[in-house]
């Protein structure tokens, strides 16, 4: 929710041209949702366990929401696309070029992604910081600089998500809780153990909504990712292509 709204008053209130006010919402976005929040949110209560961290994110989230609310706008705002609105027929099916770029970015970022986390020295240490940060600091790993870039890996592929999905959801202040909780669904459905897993569960998700909202009723669109977590959970809690982790005694 929030990059595309600095995108928009970078615009606004800046007067400065589209490609100009990407960068400058892309380094908003580094420096709100990435340094500051892994500074002046996690750091301080990360020491007293994981609920407060929660709560402490919820709580962000609410200001969050509310600021964009009361100071911007509630009304949903047009973002501007980046590239194309054309549609393209194959046959009888027609299909968004605006769909398309969007799957393709996504795909790109994911497989960078992996190459930088399996394929490059920092992105080792930091999957060695995540599996035990002890050992990794006993190893000379700099685990403090490790958990600051994967907060600010973070918010650079948040501020890639809400680029990509504004010029079709629009900028609305509730987009975090509503995209948010597609994704979640689709980590836990896929199994949040790897990355492939949250790529087929947002898949599925986003087929099952789309065949739901064509023969059954859009009215039930907003039921349907709790449906399908209700039964993941229930049937293999450790998502479609998820591993059964046990915890050593």
């Amino acid at each position: 929710m929030l990059p595309a709204f600095f995108v928009l008053a970078a615009m606004k209130l800046g007067g400065l041209s589209f490609p100009a006010a990407m960068l400058v919402g892309f380094a908003a976005a580094l420096l709100v949702l990435g340094l500051l929040f892994k500074q002046l949110v996690v750091a301080p209560v990360i020491r007293h366990g994981v609920l407060p961290v929660v709560i402490s994110t919820i709580a962000l989230a609410i200001l969050l929401k509310e600021g964009v609310k009361e100071f911007y706008a509630a009304d949903a705002q047009p973002f501007p696309a980046a590239w194309a609105t054309t549609n393209l027929h194959f046959g009888e099916a027609v299909i968004s070029a605006q769909n398309l770029v969007i799957i393709g970015v996504a795909l790109a970022a994911v497989a960078l992604l992996q190459f930088f986390l399996g394929g490059t020295r920092t992105g080792r240490r930091m999957q060695a910081t995540a599996q035990n940060p002890a050992l990794a600091l006993a190893l000379g790993i700099p685990v403090q600089r490790m958990i600051l870039y994967t907060f600010l890996i973070n918010a650079a592929l948040v501020a890639l998500a809400s680029f990509l999905v504004s010029p079709i959801y629009l900028a609305k202040f509730t987009n975090g809780e509503v995209l948010g909780l597609a994704a979640f669904v689709a980590a836990i459905v896929g199994g949040f153990n790897q990355v492939r897993g949250a790529i087929a569960g947002g898949l599925l998700l986003g087929v099952i909504d789309n065949f739901v909202a064509a023969y059954v009723s859009a009215q039930y669109r907003a039921a349907i990712p709790l449906f399908l977590l209700i039964a993941v959970i229930l049937f293999r809690p450790q998502g479609l292509l998820g591993r059964v982790e046990e915890r050593t005694v």
